[in-house]
């Protein structure tokens, strides 16, 4: 609950989103492997020429540190853009509106949790020249091998489609093609969210967690496998399905970045190299060395 509000996200290709796969079945067998949140608030905030890196993390960690100290119960996973413009994404999972609802409602009646919030934001605002955000539901029946072990992951794949009005039910026909497919290579894996709230009820994002650049290596290398698993007949029905229900599409690859997180008590146990790294020592005893000369 890092804002009191939700936000949108950028996402998808369909070309990329059927090529991709990457080690899921390695994933789930870790006792850390969990699905997807049911609802999921993402906030998109764009940073300002230059202000993006430490200047964004520096602002940011103010927003970590009162959740911190108000040892609020919700968490939320920072990502940023390593394509398109950039951006930064904050996205909390809920496991219901009721417990969003909650959560928000909670955080109004914190008179001093609310204020850090409100002097984090002044500062942080000055970093950004735009912020959006959508509300999004777990799709189950769209979703592949979804349940991953967040903490050990460092990038997600997040693809978007727009999907033209009245076309839910060709949607559901390219769905059961590519998962079909997909259900054949051992390897691939997404989960996919619809909008309920946002900047359009006719738009699905999906999310493919990576450890690796050498993940996403070998996930555009399994367009072959596809091609082969959904056959000549199924991959012409795919195309003709597609232009007739996609009205647009978009796909980019975010980094995690745990400075700007508020992760999950189990995922910094988990990798807390990564998630809760110790400052490094001050060399102690150069400095008296020096100060002796």
């Amino acid at each position: 609950m890092k804002r009191f509000a939700g936000w949108m996200i950028a996402g998808s290709m369909l070309l990329v989103f059927l090529a991709v796969g990457t080690e899921i079945a390695v994933a789930q067998e870790k006792s850390g492997a969990m699905p997807p949140p049911k609802i999921l608030v993402i906030g998109r905030e764009y940073t300002k020429p230059g202000k993006a890196g430490a200047a964004h993390e520096k602002t940011e960690s103010a927003f970590v540190q009162a959740m911190k100290k108000a040892k609020w119960p919700t968490h939320y996973l920072a990502v940023e853009s390593l394509s398109g413009k950039s951006r930064a994404l904050f996205l909390t999972g809920y496991d219901s509106f009721a417990q969003w609802e909650k959560d928000q409602a909670d955080g109004q009646k914190n008179a001093a949790f609310t204020a850090d919030i409100a002097r984090a934001w002044a500062t942080d605002g000055e970093m950004l020249s735009d912020t959006d955000g959508g509300t999004f539901q777990f799709s189950e029946e769209y979703s592949l091998r979804p349940n991953v072990d967040i903490a050990h992951m460092r990038y997600f794949e997040i693809g978007r489609f727009t999907l033209r009005p009245g076309h839910d039910g060709d949607w559901s026909e390219i769905m059961k093609l590519v998962k079909g497919a997909y259900e054949k290579i051992p390897d691939a894996h997404w989960a996919m969210y619809r909008e309920v709230y946002g900047n359009t009820n006719d738009a699905y994002i999906y999310f493919v967690p990576m450890k690796s650049g050498e993940e996403i290596d070998r996930g555009l290398a399994e367009g072959p496998e596809f091609v082969a698993a959904i056959g000549a007949d199924g991959l012409k029905k795919l195309g003709e399905l597609s232009a007739a229900a996609i009205q647009e599409t978009a796909t980019n690859l975010f980094a995690f970045n745990p400075k700007m997180s508020y992760p999950r008590d189990e995922w910094v146990k988990a990798d807390p190299d990564f998630w809760a790294p110790k400052a490094a020592a001050a060399p102690a005893a150069k400095k008296k060395a020096e100060a002796a000369q």
